[in-house]
């Protein structure tokens, strides 16, 4: 589970992300010192997780809670027990009271987890239904996931390359969205910006996949999984 951290104070931040590192099942993919700075990458990478603090210069917690991506989960940071109520207005799952202790940062996340274990069950695409809709220019199109050579995450929107007939439909979702609903067993995560359809993948070249005519880099955060499936397909 990806998630980051929010926080004006840098000896808070340090503490969030101590736990964090510590903690197997999340991924700390950044930790910033305003909602200014975490903004743009937020905003076009969602996490699934954000420990938030709410008083912060420029833009408060509550304030950039409200512009985030509905399927982020928030986890508010704070000194102050007054903005309770408020907090869970813009649906945050939980209220950590500073210092945090880790058993309760610990709490916080396992509900996240299991918040996100019962989305995915409910989401993800059943076997026997092998396409879905997406709405792009004031359509629905619907997808055969057979179809799909890869996905390409851009800066408002992903890029569904297909096969057959050979065009893009583009969409305004996020990545995440789509790499949950996809069937795990087909699809593969290999860049922030990337995920694969396994059963075109032509070639493994360096740190890159081969799908016809299109090489897709292989970031260090995906490496791994990609040499493991490599290994588990390899004939020796």
């Amino acid at each position: 589970m990806t998630c980051a951290i929010i926080d004006d104070e840098p000896l808070a931040a340090e503490l969030l992300a101590s736990y964090a590192q510590k903690t197997t099942f999340l991924e700390l993919v950044g930790t910033y010192n305003s909602a200014i700075e975490a903004m743009k990458v937020i905003r076009t990478t969602p996490v699934d997780l954000l420990f938030l603090d709410i008083q912060m210069p420029e833009l408060s917690g509550l304030e950039f809670a409200t512009i985030l991506s509905p399927k982020t989960m928030i986890v508010f940071t704070t000194a102050f027990d007054r903005y309770a109520v408020e907090s869970y207005k813009v649906n945050a799952i939980d209220y950590l009271l500073k210092p945090i202790a880790y058993d309760a940062f610990l709490h916080s996340a396992n509900k996240a987890l299991q918040m996100l274990e019962t989305r995915s069950t409910q989401k993800s695409v059943k076997s026997e239904e092998r396409f879905f809709y997406v709405k792009s220019e004031y359509k629905l199109i619907r997808i055969l996931i057979d179809d799909i050579l890869y996905i390409e995450g851009l800066k408002d929107y992903v890029k569904i390359r297909l096969a057959a007939p050979q065009k893009s439909v583009n969409c305004l979702m996020n990545m995440k969205a789509l790499e949950d609903y996809l069937p795990q067993q087909d699809f593969m995560r290999v860049h922030r910006s990337y995920i694969v359809n396994l059963k075109r993948v032509e070639a493994i070249d360096r740190l890159r996949v081969v799908i016809g005519d299109t090489f897709i880099p292989i970031s260090d955060t995906y490496k791994d999984a990609v040499t493991q499936f490599i290994a588990s397909h390899t004939v020796s």
